[in-house]
């Protein structure tokens, strides 16, 4: 009798949940967004990111975290520690290729899923400073970007690749952090690898008359495309006060990426959220610099493989993905 009523009692059970809605039997899937330093372009992604996908997919719940930048991101989303992140191009295939600063370790964990902007590399001065070129650093303090972050790592790669780096003083100072430093005199210039305008050159701009370094006219004459994969760019005139001369730079570009073990419906889903519409016009809300987060730019630029739910993704959109992305 005892064990008739046992079996009476699970079926019963079993029918219960079987029976119960797909939404209460369901675990959402829980992910962390790699960002970068408060206050960044990439916090702000990632933590437009974590609010709008929940909002839109009752089965994804996402943080974002804290990082260094595009260099850390990669490093942790390869791992696994983090899920999603931003990262670098230029960083992303270094890395899986076991050429980051200082590291041999292969980051091939990493697995891009699109195209969000362009980061120009931008070295401000004082007007009236005799600093003219990247080469006159020399001796000087200078605001390089967070240890762990794209900046630094791009900063690293350019002064080296003209033979400065060893002869200034790199102060690793993110980027909020350099433009009180440079406001209050105690660094000569700084350095940053972001979309412009920037925040915190304009805060440096409200206090201080600035110039923006011609570093594009160095990379050029350096060959530094010959050595890394960033694109010759133009900061237009006007953007950091009226008067101010175009500048020619260079940029990387910034992806939104995976790790390769996320499950492919999952990045797939994401991505049809974040590129909707919608979500395009929720990340551009957040920051103007997400407005070349578009269907056209895809993943232009990409140097590493796709994520499969990416190539699903972008080949449902029309993309052609070519054979080494995939």
């Amino acid at each position: 009798m005892k064990k008739f009523l046992f079996l009476t009692l699970l079926c019963i059970a079993a029918i219960g949940m079987a029976s119960a809605p797909a939404d209460v039997m369901a675990k959402p899937f829980k992910a962390k967004v790699g960002g970068g330093p408060t206050g960044g372009t990439f916090n702000t992604f990632a933590n437009a990111m974590a609010v709008y996908v929940p909002k839109n997919m009752d089965d994804i719940k996402l943080s974002a975290i804290g990082s260094g930048g595009s260099v850390e991101n990669v490093k942790r989303v390869a791992k696994g520690e983090s899920d999603f992140g931003l990262c670098y191009a230029v960083d992303s295939g270094l890395g899986r290729l076991g050429q980051l600063p200082k590291d041999e370790v292969k980051y091939d964990g990493l697995r891009a899923m699109g195209f969000l902007y362009g980061a120009p590399a931008q070295l401000v001065v004082r007007a009236d400073s005799d600093i003219k070129t990247a080469a006159d650093l020399v001796g000087k303090k200078v605001g390089v970007g967070n240890a762990g972050s794209g900046a630094a790592a791009s900063a690293e790669r350019f002064f080296r690749h003209i033979e400065v780096w060893d002869n200034f003083k790199p102060q690793f100072l993110g980027y909020s952090a350099a433009a009180s430093a440079f406001k209050d005199g105690k660094i000569d210039a700084f350095w940053v690898l972001v979309g412009y305008p920037n925040r915190s050159i304009i805060e440096a701009s409200v206090q201080v008359d600035i110039r923006l370094i011609d570093v594009g006219a160095e990379a050029v004459s350096s060959k530094f495309y010959d050595a890394y994969a960033y694109i010759p760019m133009e900061i237009p005139a006007g953007t950091y006060g009226e008067g101010m001369p175009a500048c020619s730079s260079f940029q990387d570009a910034t992806f939104l990426c995976a790790n390769a073990e996320v499950p492919a419906e999952v990045v797939y889903n994401i991505m049809k959220t974040l590129w909707s519409s919608a979500g395009m016009e929720a990340m551009t809300a957040a920051k103007k610099t997400f407005k070349t987060m578009t269907m056209e730019n895809a993943f232009d630029g990409a140097s590493i493989p796709l994520h499969p739910g990416a190539v699903k993704f972008w080949e449902e959109n029309g993309k052609t993905v070519p054979a080494n992305l995939k």
